[in-house]
């Protein structure tokens, strides 16, 4: 697997990540907050997970993307799964993570876009990942050098906050249902130590982080295209992201992400028990 790039290479590899932002931002937009709604098809049984044309629209056309500039990478898609390739490397693409806010018209969803060393049953290690939100026009990128946001306000480098005391941490997840009744009990433990604890924003969360907004993000049940881009985005930011055990997390399931080890470590303590 490769664990080194020629200058060159890694500005070609930030080009093309871009690109593939721009691109997916397009295409979202296109479909974002029609009259009356988006609709969605549920995709399980027993459960509501949606997919909607534009989240089907914009992988499609990320993969177009690649087939020109990147043919020989591999591609690890949430809604067109996996073409292996003979590089060494995996994008890893979420083209709407947050699809049941999207379809809502909220402005917390994001397009994650990650490069990875190419894994066996998932991908590897990420070393480049975009966390780009289209509506509000902002764009979290970490990785190869690069520690990023452009927006609103600017562009500014990306820098996870020291540490703090537990009892003050801002701590995130996306449902208040997390995982099995024993994770949720444990995410439950944590929350009442914090001093704040948030719901609902996806993957904006774990950008949160890395601005040096919040504290941590605590969840479980996820998916290797769900975790890669924020990895990479908080690690170049100077954050960790763990499973709650403390080894790696990019291949989905439990995902314990903070701005610093001294959180980091505090919060692994509650959660094992």
């Amino acid at each position: 697997m490769p664990v080194s790039f020629a200058a060159a290479e890694k500005a070609e590899l930030l080009a093309t990540a871009e690109a593939l932002a721009e691109l997916a931002r397009g295409t979202t937009l296109a479909h974002f907050r029609p009259a009356g709604g988006i609709g969605a098809e549920n995709k399980v049984a027993g459960g509501f997970d949606p997919v909607t044309v534009a989240d089907r629209a914009t992988e499609a056309a990320m993969r177009a993307l690649l087939a020109e500039r990147r043919p020989e990478d591999g591609i690890w898609g949430e809604e067109q799964g996996v073409v292996r390739g003979t590089s060494g490397l995996t994008w890893v693409l979420d083209p709407i993570d947050g699809t049941r806010g999207y379809m809502s018209g909220t402005p917390t969803w994001g397009v994650l876009i990650a490069l990875s060393e190419e894994g066996d049953t998932t991908p590897g290690a990420p070393l480049l990942g975009v966390i780009d939100q289209p509506y509000i026009g902002e764009r979290f990128v970490g990785g190869f050098g690069a520690a990023r946001v452009t927006g609103p306000l600017g562009t500014a480098r990306l820098a996870a906050r020291p540490a703090r005391a537990l009892s003050e941490a801002v701590l995130f997840s996306t449902f208040p249902e997390v995982g099995t009744p024993a994770e949720g009990a444990a995410f439950a433990r944590l929350s009442r130590q914090v001093k704040l604890t948030r719901y609902g924003t996806d993957c904006y969360a774990y950008a949160l982080i890395a601005a040096g907004q919040i504290d941590l993000v605590v969840e479980a049940g996820l998916q290797p295209y769900d975790v890669a881009a924020p990895i990479a985005v908080i690690e170049a930011a100077g954050g960790i992201v763990t499973d709650w055990q403390g080894g790696p997390a990019y291949a989905g399931g439990q995902v314990l992400a903070a701005a610093n080890a001294d959180i980091h470590a505090a919060a692994m303590a509650v959660l094992k028990g």
